[in-house]
């Protein structure tokens, strides 16, 4: 059997129609027109986006100060190695990444300690998370620990996941 392969797609947009919000100094939007133009985008289409993630505005000193540099090369290099990790672990499998896992894949490489139920249980409620988001997280879970070559998905990378998560839940409110 082949495996499947899913359609990728990347989405942007700004909080608003001005593109300042939240920020009130700047932003010229009402709260309505605010809620009317997110309100154009679904619940259930963001359910079926893997990872949700707000892009602050980059401070000048940030901009310019000397750090370490996360090049291209080093996350490509992770990201080659996270996709080696995969195709091993679903060799026998008519999968290839984790983003494909079904809800049997999800329950033998994405199991939680307790300390990891525990806040899988808190982000469930307190975020309204629906079965589709719940699913969603655990898989991203899984691609961070694989990305930090860990065979298990410990709490960090589920609180990592799940903090992706949050942003819908920050501009669109149940």
């Amino acid at each position: 059997m082949q495996p499947f392969h899913c359609i990728k797609m990347v989405v942007a947009m700004n909080p608003c129609p001005c593109g300042f919000y939240p920020d009130l100094d700047k932003c010229s939007c009402s709260l309505s027109q605010v809620q009317k133009y997110l309100g154009k985008i679904s619940q259930p289409f963001l359910d079926r986006l893997d990872v949700c993630v707000e892009a602050a505005k980059v401070e000048y000193d940030v901009l310019v100060g000397k750090q370490e540099e996360c090049t291209s090369e080093k996350m490509r290099k992770k990201a080659e190695e996270a996709r080696k990790i995969q195709k091993e672990r679903f060799k026998d499998l008519p999968i290839a990444t984790n983003s494909q896992m079904r809800k049997e894949e999800i329950e033998q490489f994405c199991r939680l300690d307790s300390r990891g139920e525990s806040l899988m249980r808190q982000a469930y409620d307190a975020l309204h998370l629906t079965a589709r988001s719940y699913y969603k997280i655990l898989k991203v879970a899984r691609t961070i620990a694989d990305l930090e070559g860990s065979e298990v998905v410990e709490e960090g990378h589920l609180g990592e996941a799940i903090g992706y998560r949050m942003m819908d839940k920050k501009y669109w409110v149940c």
